[in-house]
């Protein structure tokens, strides 16, 4: 069974080859959209650092996909045990990226559907 931690490297891989590595940063931290002063309404790039190295940031960009997860921190998983240490949302969805889009005047629709799993004694992950 092939798991998320198994894709990253085959992903990685194949990222690298299709814009070549000297474009891929890994390891910074965005927190603020730019808008493009032409447009209003367009983000037109991104603004970081490296949470590794002393280095700041600035994207310019054609266009801008916020891909940050959801907000799964939100609620504590019911596991116990030993699965309470292991449950399978990611640690890093804060809602970060509902916040920038917000901030950057972005209508934000559909929070009423919000993906709740259901939980079972002990689980790791959804039922079903």
């Amino acid at each position: 069974m092939i798991h998320g931690e198994s894709y990253k490297p085959i992903i990685a891989e194949a990222a690298k080859m299709a814009v070549g590595e000297e474009n891929i940063y890994e390891r910074v931290f965005i927190f603020e959209l730019l808008k493009d002063k032409n447009d209003p309404n367009a983000v037109a790039g991104a603004v970081g650092f490296s949470v590794r190295e002393s280095k700041f940031y600035v994207f310019k960009a054609k266009a801008v996909i916020l891909a940050t997860g959801g907000a799964t921190l939100l609620f504590r998983p019911r596991s116990t045990g030993e699965a309470a240490g292991r449950t399978w949302y990611a640690i890093f969805d804060t809602g970060s990226g509902y916040y920038m889009g917000l901030k950057a005047g972005a209508m934000l629709t559909q929070f009423e559907h919000r993906f709740i799993p259901f939980r079972f004694k002990d689980g790791y992950g959804p039922v079903g």
